[in-house]
């Protein structure tokens, strides 16, 4: 694949450039401070789709709780899942927890000290597997984020679209051949944090970049304009009931399938809303499919909006009563009652977390 001209023309100025700026100005992160190659997956896989000053607390607080690769293969899920609670994206936590016990249980608690050997545990694509080898272990390999595309389009001034995946393939290209033999990993991280604080997606603080000289949107004067990226689509909305029935002053609560979109976390029963459909049918339908349950659906206890990254939702939670049937895990792995006491050892998610912030009492 060809590269552009100032990729070799450069290279060198701008690898000594990054790696100087990055020892003057990287940010004191607590997963900086070591090489250790489970804490360096830890935060990588937390930073995946998350703001750095969310994951700070998250990080330290899941370390006192699993302090190694065999403290977390030999947690029960749930436990993880509630330690990951509010930091969303929970296949992560998943596929972490996943990944943890093939390490212990077929590599005797050894971990990869390769990209290619990363990539193959649950969870780790070709941008993680590459983050952590050069990070931990050193090896020279390239990173390609959200960040390092911003930096490397403006550098060299790629006027094609970064999502189509000829122009990310000439990216991962370009990643490749700017790592240097030495520090491979203090690179990486120096390209990561020149686009997180300063090659940031509006105005550029390009009057601070360490490789301004050699930035060739800037001498064009369309850094502000680059990359180019494609229009993102309305993201839909959709309307969910939800039942609550009580007993005893507990609810009737949900484990969701493990292998669904927030799998392993708790929910009161419920569903879409159908067109056409009252709220009251609806919540009276999803609790037969889901329970097995008859209900008679009373008032509405509490409505609260969330967004996820590729839809929103409307969530209403209604009172129910029982009046038919027992209750039965039709669609969840489990079901259970559960009160106040009970919540807080169990996951839910965030828009369950705001229906428990609204139950009376």
């Amino acid at each position: 694949m060809e590269l552009p001209v100032g990729v070799a023309e450069n290279r060198t100025a701008i690898r000594r450039a990054m790696l100087a700026w990055f020892r003057r100005n990287a940010r004191d992160l607590p997963w900086r401070q070591t090489r250790d190659p489970y804490r360096v997956w830890l935060s990588e896989i937390m930073l995946q789709q998350t703001r750095v000053d969310t994951v700070i607390a998250y990080y330290q607080r899941f370390l006192r709780a699993f302090p190694t690769v065999n403290a977390l293969a030999s947690a029960r899920l749930d436990r993880v899942l509630k330690l990951w609670e509010g930091l969303g994206y929970y296949s992560r936590a998943r596929h972490l927890h996943a990944a943890a016990r093939l390490i212990v249980h077929h590599h005797e608690g050894r971990l990869p000290a390769t990209a290619e050997a990363w990539a193959r545990l649950p969870g780790i694509g070709r941008y993680t597997a590459s983050a952590i080898a050069s990070i931990a272990f050193g090896e020279r390999v390239a990173v390609l984020d959200g960040n390092v595309k911003r930096v490397l389009a403006r550098l060299f001034r790629i006027r094609r679209c970064i999502d189509d995946g000829a122009t990310v393939e000439l990216l991962w290209a370009m990643a490749e051949s700017l790592v240097p033999p030495r520090a491979p990993g203090d690179f990486n991280q120096a390209m990561m944090e020149l686009g997180a604080t300063v090659c940031t997606p509006k105005r550029p603080r390009c009057q601070v970049c360490p490789v301004r000289a050699h930035c060739e949107a800037r001498i064009a004067g369309d850094q502000e304009t680059l990359p180019v990226r494609r229009k993102r689509r309305p993201i839909p909305h959709i309307v969910i009931v939800a039942g609550a029935v009580c007993r005893d002053g507990k609810y009737l609560m949900g484990k969701r399938p493990v292998e669904s979109m927030l799998g392993g976390l708790w929910e009161f029963p419920g569903g879409k809303v159908e067109p056409g459909e009252t709220h009251e049918a609806a919540v009276a339908r999803e609790m037969k499919e889901e329970t097995g349950l008859g209900v008679r659906v009373g008032r509405r206890l509490a409505s609260v909006n969330h967004v996820y990254s590729h839809f929103s939702v409307t969530l209403h939670l209604y009172a129910c009563r029982a009046v038919r049937g027992r209750p039965r895990a039709i669609y969840h792995s489990e079901l259970r009652w559960m009160g106040p006491a009970q919540f807080r050892r169990y996951a839910f998610p965030a828009a369950t977390l705001k229906l428990l912030a609204c139950l009376p009492g």
